[in-house]
């Protein structure tokens, strides 16, 4: 396997940068032709945009608006290029938001994640990102056939499964979220099997340390990845281990949140980006999350920019065992029973797994339903405290993450 993934890791300042000048003008024109940017880039001149600071004139586009946009005008709100007909895959994110998806060689980018997590020809990945209508599965199956990578396409859940079908199939390697490979060792343990994973390249949540040593300590190298549903990967590890190494395929901005403007170099701020994806030619997309940029290149050699990773988002959003929890789900779990006055999700970190407690503040005591409307809003089961009248903070928040990230 060669060290880099492609020679565009490796290049210079002034090389990418006159890549950018060229690449960023056919996205922003072929963008500028679209139904959906028919308002927002009326007056823009694509010749002009030619830089990464240039993008700070341009509006900000929201998951809101495009979501808004898509109910208009189905499935994507005239933000491809092509119509639904014409994509391989048709994605449903909570919202719903709808995606588009290709199999042309490494649409979502993520042959240059598993290739930097050393997974390659002769690897068989046991890929435990859901296939139901999210597209999480199929980004990584993409990169691991880009990098000849074979695919036990595992899905989640039936642990015992998993982990006699990684023993009986050799499974050398792990893509999933961060907390669910624990549960598959945790399980072959008490099953008395020993599996031969020796990599993993995970998303979807925060790898804290103490799991990454963990794993470490199981003869497991494991790096995360940032990416989204809608753009596919953003950023991602490497085995220098400083941070996340922005994509070679989008222009990641840092800015003041709710807004377009650049932060200054080191703060923190929303993560807004830029695809080069002709299928699909996102501009400045909001991500809602917050990082920062890092100074400095790489020590692995890779040269483009990097960001801190995930640090939070803008708003209360927060993903909790791989799924968004925000605070519009919490207010329709509270509209749902007349009698919930106020509700808090609070998420933790127990036994090197994510929880989530539920504090409902009534009058009357805990009920049954109350599990299964949690579990049909928030999309996962939890642990519920009946909270009196008066009792929850009146400090604004109806999701409080406890989680520590050092």
């Amino acid at each position: 396997m060669t060290r880099f993934y492609d020679d565009l890791e490796t290049r210079s300042d002034d090389e990418r940068a006159a890549d950018i000048a060229r690449l960023l003008p056919e996205q922003i024109a072929r963008a500028k032709a679209l139904p959906g940017y028919a308002k927002s880039l009326a007056d823009v001149d694509p010749a002009k945009i030619t830089s990464v600071a240039d993008l700070a004139a341009l509006p900000v586009l929201r998951k809101s608006e495009l979501g808004k946009a898509q109910a208009a005008n189905p499935p994507f709100g005239g933000f491809t290029v092509r119509p639904a007909s014409g994509f391989a895959h048709i994605f449903q994110s909570p919202g719903p938001i709808y995606e588009p998806g290709g199999i042309d060689r490494d649409w979502w980018r993520f042959g240059r994640v598993l290739h930097a997590a050393g997974i390659g020809k002769g690897d068989i990945v046991q890929n435990c990102f859901g296939y139901h209508l999210t597209p999480a599965g199929m980004l990584f199956e993409n990169g691991a056939r880009a990098v000849g990578a074979a695919v036990l396409p595992a899905g989640t859940g039936q642990t015992e499964l998993q982990v006699t079908a990684a023993r009986d199939v050799g499974t050398t390697a792990y893509a999933g979220t961060p907390d669910y490979l624990k549960v598959i060792l945790d399980k072959a343990d008490t099953m008395g099997v020993t599996l031969g994973i020796t990599k993993a390249t995970v998303g979807g949540g925060a790898l804290f340390p103490s799991l990454r040593a963990e794993y470490a300590d199981r003869g497991i190298f494991c790096l995360q990845s940032y990416a989204t549903a809608d753009i596919g990967n953003i950023a991602y590890e490497t085995d220098a281990l400083e941070g996340m190494i922005a994509d070679e395929h989008v222009i990641v901005e840092i800015v003041t949140p709710g807004t377009g403007d650049p932060v200054a170099p080191g703060e923190v701020g929303e993560v807004v980006v830029t695809t080069l994806n002709p299928d699909y030619p996102l501009i400045r997309f909001a991500t809602g999350d917050l990082s920062a940029v890092m100074d400095g290149k790489s020590p692995c050699g890779r040269t483009n920019m990097r960001i801190r990773g995930w640090m939070g988002r803008a708003d209360q959003t927060t993903k909790i065992k791989g799924m968004f929890i925000r605070p519009e789900q919490v207010a329709a779990l509270v509209s749902k029973h007349e009698e919930i006055l106020k509700a808090r999700v609070v998420a933790r970190r127990e036994g090197e797994m994510d929880t989530m407690t539920v504090q409902l503040e009534t009058s009357g005591g805990e009920r049954p339903e109350y599990a299964r409307t949690i579990a049909d809003i928030l999309k996962l089961k939890g642990k519920i405290e009946i909270m009196a009248p008066g009792s929850l903070p009146r400090d604004g928040l109806v999701i409080e993450d406890q989680r520590s990230y050092e």
